[in-house]
Formats: C-alpha cells, structure tokens, sequence
C-alpha cells in the first residue's frame, strides 16, 4: 500500500470511506424495508383474525376459510379446540401442534409462524378465538408478495451500493488527481532542478485557491527565489574572487620567476622583488581569509556573552592609531554609554569596528582626524576624506564593489561587506551616508532590547 502513489492512496481511501458508509446505509434500509413488509403483513394476519372471529361465532372446531392459496384471496382459517377429541372429522388445512392446543387452552400467548401451504409460502398467526371457548384461531395468508418484494429490495440496493461504490472510486481519482495537481508539479519541478541544477524554475500558483496546497505552492516558489538569490551571489562571488585574485596572483609569480634569477639582480633589486613578494602575499592572504569569512552562510556558532560596549571601542580606536600613525583617531563617549553592555562576540565586533576605523583611515588625508563616537547603543565612524559619492552610496556594503575615487587604494572591497554581515548577524543595522561639511559617516545602530539569536552568531 504504501509503495502506490500518493493519488492512487487518497482515491482508494476516499472509495473505502463512502463504500463503508453506502453499504452501511444500504444494510439499514435493508433492515428497515424487511421489517416494514413483514409488520404490514403481521397486521393483515391480526384484522383477518379480527374479522374471522366476528363473522364466525359459535362455530364448532373445523375449517372456516381455505382459499388462501390465491394471492386475491381472504386468508384461510380454521379453529382448534384445545382438547384433540373434540377435533371434527374433516382434516385440517393448517398444521396443528400441541403448541396450538396450548393457545387454545389459553397457557400459551399468540405467536407466528412461516410454512408452505400447498407450495406457496405463508405466514400463519396463531392466537386465542374468544376468552373461555378453549379454542384457538389460526389465520394464513400468502407471505411470497412479500419475500418477492424484499428480494427485489435487495437487488435495488446491491445496484445502488455498486453504482455508489463505483461513483466514489471515480470521484475520489478525481479529487486526489484535481487537489493533488499542483503537489505533481512541485514534484515534478523539484525533480527537474535536481537534475539540471537550474533554480530559475517556479510553479504557477493556480488562480482563485487558497487552500494548503497553495500555500506549499508559494512557500516553496519562495523557497527557490532564496536558493536562485543564494546561487547567483555564490556564482558571482567566485567571479568575483577570481577577478580580485588574478592581478596578484600574477604579480606574485612575476616576482618569484624575477626572485629564482637572483644571481642577476642587484642588491637593491632584490630586496624591492623580496618587499613586493611579502606584501602581495600578504595581500592574497587577507583575501583569501575574508572570503572564507563572507562565503559562510551564517556567521560561526560562538560562545554569545555580555560585551562591555565602550572597552571594545575603546580597544579598537587604541589598536588603529598603533596601525594607522599618519592619521589622528578621537574618541568621544557619552556617560551613559559607560554602562552599555550587549550579547555578542567580542573578538567579530572587533573585526566590524576594525574594518570600519580601517576604512575612515585609507580615505583619510594625512594628518587628518577620523571621529569615533559611542553614544547608548550607537556607534559612528566619520572621516573627512573625499566622501561617497551618490551614486556609489548604495553600493558601498556590495562585495568587492570600489568606486573610482578607491580603485588605486590598496584593499579587495570586502571590508565593509563583511562589517554589515557581522552587524547582521549581532541584529545591528550599519549605514552609511554623506558627513555634513565632506567626508563620510558610518553609523552601527544596536537594537534597543536583546534581540541576538544565539544561533545566528
């Protein structure tokens, strides 16, 4: 059962469910047709005794009626005294027991009874002539009208319970084929991006339907949007990567076939090779570790603990002046902020507040001042270098984005990337915008409450 199609499974139960209940219904009508006919034919016995019993009184034991074998004819009827010699010489027409001699002596109550009587079938009904006459009256009448009737009851009703049978089957197949439709093209979708890896493919959600098969429908459209988006950012990440890395790359091999010649060098050559070889390596290494950092999905799982907001910005301003001597860093804390402790990573914030001071200081002139500030639960970076541009303003977080005041600065273009991917993910919101007077403003806005999930960080 359970190797069938799903469709195939919720037509057979839908079939199973409504045969049950049809052969349930056709079985209590069957009881109920059965139990009429036979009462309507329990009461035609009890008038003609009535009637036989006021047209015959007095009468001596014996046959009264004996026409019962014509289905227009009254019912045949006889009288039994409860003594058998007071019998009358003429037989019988109806069976006579001592059952019946019992009822004549009023020590037994009325009963029925089916027999054949000249092969006919009848019903016979055997009850008390009149109180004190120890007679009994028997009264017969033709039951096949009756047997004929409930046969053909019961061939109607097998007809209807096989129609009924036969119409659910075919309408359970096709409500599971019509609800279960857009289940098959999801299936079928699913299969075919498994197989061709193109997750550009969506269902078409069917007009005018809101029910649960719907919804699936839309959550997993939804579902391959976010797996398209996660592709396309993956795919060009890598192009990206590839780009970025192919400049020093070929400057590092330049320098190395340059170093392998040494012989011919002069000193001062090799030691301007030697010099370029470490900075392009430390250059590809930097790059290469922020593209392990911005290729997961999520940050790490970390150990999430109380960070004491101003030592942290305290630290990092300390730790760029000692990185940064040409530019000046001033650090401005509001009281309040002394205080100010958040859920977090110490050592990702860092990184965030290190990648944004770093930034301020490469646009920086020198001599200039880059101004850090940390109020409650905000921290902002200002600079007082050439600025951003407008239309570079929405693309400054994007990966590997420069703009072209930034192309001959040293850098990938990941810096600030990974800083809103780590804001993110401490449920921060980092934005920049145009500092009033020139130079640009990083603002890092903390949430009010503690909104940090554990598992994101």
């Amino acid at each position: 059962m359970n190797r069938l199609p799903l469709r195939t499974r919720l037509a057979l139960l839908a079939c199973a469910t409504v045969a049950l209940i049809t052969l349930g219904v056709c079985a209590a009508a069957y009881a109920v047709i059965r139990y009429e006919l036979g009462h309507q034919l329990d009461l035609q016995l009890t008038q003609a005794a009535t009637l036989a019993t006021q047209q015959n009184r007095d009468e001596p034991p014996g046959v009264l009626a004996a026409e019962c074998r014509y289905l227009a004819a009254p019912a045949c009827a006889q009288l039994v005294p409860a003594d058998a010699a007071d019998d009358p010489p003429q037989p019988y027409l109806l069976p006579v027991t001592d059952t019946t001699r019992e009822v004549a002596a009023g020590s037994h109550a009325p009963y029925y009874t089916n027999l054949t009587l000249q092969g006919h079938a009848v019903r016979m009904l055997t009850t008390p002539y009149t109180a004190g006459q120890d007679k009994a009256l028997q009264v017969a009448l033709r039951s096949d009208t009756t047997t004929k009737s409930l046969r053909q009851a019961t061939v109607m009703l097998a007809v209807i319970s096989t129609a009924g049978v036969a119409l659910a089957l075919a309408g359970g197949y096709w409500v599971a084929r019509r609800g279960l439709a857009p289940v098959e093209h999801l299936t079928a979708t699913a299969e075919q991006i498994a197989a061709t890896h193109d997750a550009r493919l969506r269902i078409d959600l069917p007009q005018g339907r809101r029910d649960e098969v719907t919804r699936l429908t839309a959550s997993f459209n939804t579902m391959l949007g976010e797996l398209e988006d996660s592709v396309t950012a993956r795919r060009r990440l890598v192009a990206d990567a590839s780009h970025e890395l192919r400049t020093p790359l070929t400057a590092l091999r330049t320098n190395a076939e340059l170093l392998a010649r040494a012989e011919r060098l002069t000193p001062a050559q090799r030691d301007r090779a030697s010099t370029a070889l470490r900075r392009q390596i430390h250059e590809v290494t930097s790059l290469v570790n922020d593209l392990i950092e911005l290729a997961r999905d999520e940050e790490p799982q970390a150990l999430v603990e109380d960070v004491a907001l101003a030592p942290l910005v305290t630290h990092a301003v300390e730790a760029a002046r000692a990185h940064w001597p040409q530019v000046g860093f001033t650090l401005t804390v509001a009281p309040q902020a002394m205080t100010t402790t958040l859920p977090g990573v110490p050592s990702r914030l860092s990184r965030l507040l290190a990648n944004l001071l770093g930034n301020a200081a490469k646009f920086s002139p020198p001599g200039a001042n880059v101004e850090v500030a940390l109020s409650t639960r905000d921290v902002t970076v200002r600079d007082h270098g050439p600025g951003i541009a407008p239309e570079d303003l929405p693309h400054v977080f994007d990966r590997f984005y420069r703009a072209e005041a930034s192309r001959a600065l040293p850098g990938s273009g990941l810096g600030l990337a990974m800083a809103r991917q780590i804001a993110q993910a401490h449920g921060a919101r980092l934005t920049a915008e145009a500092a009033p007077g020139g130079g640009a403003l990083f603002r890092l806005a903390f949430p009010e409450e503690d909104t940090t999930s554990a598992g994101r960080l």
